[in-house]
């Protein structure tokens, strides 16, 4: 466990390492923003504890808007909030915002540029028996395509709560998407974290893994099981989808020649179409894709669709093993 990044957890694969959904760091963090900023504002559309607002809405009542089941209504009025000095964070499902709402997401909010932080909860497969109807697995490609807009996956609670801090000081829109499902908490206090900015997990030099969102777990678990096999396996932390951090990504790709991207999300327009797209034009490098691949979505416990659809540590350690062939 030597490659591994000092500020983990120090027992990263102990069984019983704490488990918590990224919502949960959300609601921490948005409480957090509100005593450090008296302009964050939360507006919700109907789904006051499922977005993990609860708190917040009773700590800051005059500070909450329930707008009902109105999502379009909900980034208009965002928007308009931001436009007279607010810092409105707008919440709900993100197969409802961005997902319902996206053309006012794209008009209102980022046409004008204006200061709004979009917080999609109950991201992926991982919802569950929910299904496919509310199972978002596109919601990073529609928003990484607008501009001025930010795009970030936080991988666990503990970042989810910095992310939320983070983007509620940023300026300009952000879309950031939380998972329902419990996840294993594998960052610490002091683990790095800044927009735009991945951080290197494991070190490696035989192939790199890029993951972002819970399934950087399993990324880093790939990684210790096929070191038995003899595979230096580098694992990065790229929580940011947009702006990609290319400096990061370029380094290593050289370093390592090969590189597989992990992500609960439809494999077009996401976390591994925007790696390929920028090493394509700058340095070509053999990528293998983890994720949803041109699926919609089925009912199943959250482990179960995770293996399903290929995005359990077995398959990311045949995808390794594939991209290495390819070297």
């Amino acid at each position: 466990m030597s490659a591994l990044a000092h500020h983990l957890i120090e027992d990263l694969f102990d069984p019983n390492l704490p488990q918590k959904p990224t919502r949960d760091g959300y609601g921490l963090g948005i409480v957090d923003a509100a005593k450090l900023d008296p302009r964050v504002v939360v507006l919700c559309a109907d789904l006051t504890e499922s977005t993990r607002n609860l708190d917040f809405k009773n700590q800051f009542p005059d500070r909450f808007v329930q707008m009902g089941v109105h999502e379009q209504l909900l980034a208009a009025l965002g928007a308009g909030m931001a436009l007279a000095g607010k810092i409105p964070f707008i919440t709900s499902y993100a197969m409802f915002c961005p997902g319902r709402a996206w053309e006012q997401v794209r008009t209102n909010i980022c046409l004008n540029n204006v200061n709004v932080k979009i917080i999609g909860s109950h991201a992926g497969v991982s919802v569950g028996p929910d299904g496919a109807t509310h199972q978002a697995i596109e919601d990073i490609a529609i928003t990484r395509v607008i501009p001025n807009m930010t795009v970030i996956a936080p991988c666990d609670m503990i970042e989810a709560r910095k992310a939320t801090i983070a983007i509620s000081k940023m300026i300009g829109p952000c879309y950031v998407r939380f998972a329902r499902e419990k996840s294993p908490v594998f960052t610490t206090k002091k683990t790095p974290f800044e927009i735009g900015k991945a951080e290197i997990f494991r070190e490696g030099k035989d192939v790199a893994i890029i993951a972002c969102g819970p399934l950087l777990y399993n990324a880093l678990k790939a990684a210790e099981e096929l070191m038995k096999d003899g595979m230096d396996v580098m694992v990065i932390n790229s929580h940011t989808i947009k702006p990609l951090d290319e400096k990061t990504i370029l380094q290593a790709a050289k370093k390592c020649g090969a590189i597989v991207t992990v992500e609960e999300h439809q494999i077009a327009g996401g976390l591994g179409g925007a790696i390929a797209e920028y090493l394509a034009k700058t340095y070509p490098t053999p990528i293998e894709f983890i994720g949803v691949q041109n699926r919609f979505g089925e009912s199943g416990s959250p482990q179960e669709l995770i293996e399903h659809f290929g995005m359990g540590v077995e398959s990311i350690k045949k995808a390794v093993k594939k991209v290495l062939r390819r070297k």
